[in-house]
């Protein structure tokens, strides 16, 4: 059975479909904002008029009649103009993603690994997941526990223990798949202080780590040890009590057990609060609400029997001789039983500072490496690209799923315009396909392929205001300073200005040109000159929005053709993982090798 959602020859249709529509619009994408007055970019661009634009986006799919004129997605095939935005605007739609069709569902690809896994059960959670809003922050806490259930079925369906988090930054991904599904997991990223804080959050929860492992056995539905069946038993007896009206009454010593076991459990908390968020431990110090935090804690979300009992905490002048020597003798003793991979730390994972590139030895790095699930969320510019070049080279890698982000930061081979690759080995395009016919975006049009499409359809907006400010600067660098001036990064200027014209008075200054030549009111007189054309760059602005998903499908259409050129890559998917209002990159190329499926 063929379990690929999307044939080879199909998606190289749908691959050629999507470059014709950019080759017809990819100007607009590739238009640089600081641009757009100085080159009068909406008149180069458009036959219509800004309100056009603005009310066809609202509401194009009310829109009736044809243009009069000839276009091709909605471009006069004469004056190469945009004649009919409605057009432009479903033949976007049309091109995006979800519009081709070229998308496995979530659901689908989770029972298609179970297949592959050769087990037909429900796998999905019994409700007992870790509650990872109590450490991250809401983003995190959606795309964490998803791409986590995705890998740990990616490591069943291979049979492997061992996930490699490239560009694994504050570990979060790393925390939830080793404590929920009980995999070692090692976490790379180039970044010191990201893996300096991770190592301080690892020696955090390596005080509870069994309490850890136990949870992730406990609450991971395809592991039945000695211990849940007994647990079960006890289950199925209280409530049989339960059923004959038999409720037992706890002893007070019981009672007071318990309490003592609560307070521990608050305590717990306290110590571990500088690894989580600044906004949950603002929450957990409020002392009106602290009965509420410890009903929906991370902690609590262990079972009570296995919470780690904390010690008092007394000052160390205050301890007799014989006290320091006593836990002086058990911290080494600890400390020589975790250097020996001690069985109760080794599912917490272990960070590695490291600059990762296609040709990097995994085993330098991972001496314990055995087979492994390859991963990445959100993986910055070329990191993408050199994870799936990884798993492609490198047999110890059975499976990938990479989320790419920053798709600014890609090398292209073919654009003249862009820098050239040290390595030699181009971010994109990736696969033999496009590289034959030598297709590149642009930077430009990469930039805009990062805009939040389905945030600014619902009212999330743009900074309008930061890029107006931007581009009626450079018309005045223009008009009175050196051209070359103007192309240097005004950086973040915006925030810190109070007015335009303070805004302008610190660009200059950060670019180290003479501010005294203009006035104050000459330069508000450019401010007023171009404030009655700003929703002219509102409404360009807004067709590059409705560019962005074509632009980023390209880019992940020629992932997903890489897999499937690869002799040793049995499936190849791309799917949405996450919703893309909360996180707007949101799928993920998924990859698994093996011998062919049957």
């Amino acid at each position: 059975m063929d379990f690929n959602n999307i044939s080879f020859d199909s998606l190289k249709k749908k691959i050629d479909e999507v470059r014709r529509f950019l080759s017809v619009t990819l100007r607009i994408a590739n238009a640089h904002t600081v641009d757009f007055y100085t080159r009068d970019v909406w008149r180069a661009f458009m036959a219509v008029t800004p309100e056009e634009v603005l009310t066809a986006v609202d509401s194009y799919r009310d829109r009736t009649g044809a243009p009069e004129v000839s276009t091709s997605f909605g471009f006069c095939d004469v004056s190469k103009k945009l004649a009919d935005v409605s057009a432009l605007l479903r033949a976007a739609e049309a091109h995006s993603l979800p519009g081709l069709g070229v998308c496995v569902q979530r659901e689908t690809l989770m029972d298609t690994l179970r297949v592959m896994d050769g087990d037909t059960q429900d796998r999905m959670s019994d409700g007992s997941l870790l509650l990872p809003d109590e450490f991250m922050n809401s983003k995190k806490a959606h795309e964490v526990p998803a791409m986590a259930e995705l890998v740990a079925a990616l490591s069943r369906c291979c049979k492997v223990k061992q996930v490699i988090d490239v560009g694994s930054g504050k570990g979060y991904l790393c925390s939830f798949l080793s404590m929920q599904y009980s995999l070692q997991v090692f976490g790379i990223d180039c970044s010191s202080t990201n893996t300096r804080g991770a190592h301080e959050r690892n020696r955090k929860l390596k005080k509870f780590s069994k309490a850890y492992q136990k949870h992730g056995v406990k609450n991971n539905p395809y592991i039945e040890t000695k211990e849940t069946i007994d647990r079960k038993k006890i289950d199925d007896e209280q409530e049989t009590r339960t059923q004959f009206h038999h409720t037992p009454r706890l002893s007070q010593k019981q009672e007071e057990h318990v309490t003592d076991r609560n307070n521990d459990v608050a305590e717990v908390q306290c110590c571990s609060s500088p690894g989580l968020d600044k906004d949950a431990f603002s929450a957990q110090s409020e002392s009106d609400s602290i009965h509420a935090d410890l009903e929906n804690s991370f902690f609590t979300a262990l079972a009570p029997d296995i919470v780690e009992q904390a010690s008092p905490r007394v000052p160390p002048s205050q301890l007799s001789a014989e006290e320091r020597e006593r836990r002086k003798r058990e911290n080494l003793e600890r400390k020589a039983r975790n250097g020996k991979g001690n069985s109760d730390t080794k599912n917490l994972y272990l960070p590695v500072t490291s600059y990762v590139t296609a040709e990097t030895e995994l085993r330098t790095l991972i001496t314990e490496l055995e087979d492994a699930v390859m991963v990445g969320l959100h993986t910055c510019g070329d990191l993408a690209p050199s994870t799936l070049r990884m798993f492609k080279d490198k047999q110890e890698l059975r499976a990938v799923c990479s989320v790419g982000c920053c798709y600014h930061l890609l090398s292209e081979e073919f654009n003249e315009d862009a820098q050239e690759c040290e390595s030699g080995v181009y971010g994109f395009p990736m696969s033999q396909y496009l590289r034959e016919q030598a297709c590149f975006c642009g930077r430009n049009a990469r930039m805009s392929a990062c805009l939040a499409f389905e945030r600014v359809s619902v009212g999330g907006g743009l900074p309008m205001e930061s890029l107006f400010y931007r581009a009626v600067l450079h018309v005045i660098l223009q008009d009175h300073y050196d051209s070359h001036k103007s192309e240097k990064r005004v950086g973040n200027v915006y925030s810190k200005a109070s007015s335009f014209v303070d805004y302008v008075r610190r660009a200059l200054r950060k670019l180290e040109l003479d501010d005294s030549k203009l006035s104050d009111s000459e330069i508000q007189r450019y401010h007023d000159l171009y404030i009655s054309r700003m929703n002219e760059m509102v409404a360009f602005n807004m067709l590059k929005v409705t560019l962005a998903p074509c632009i980023e499908g390209l880019i992940l259409l020629d992932r997903l053709c890489y897999l499937k050129e690869q002799e040793n890559v049995s499936y190849s998917a791309l799917v949405q993982l996450f919703n893309p209002l909360l996180s707007p990159r949101c799928y993920a190329i998924v990859g698994i090798k093996g011998p062919g499926i049957l």
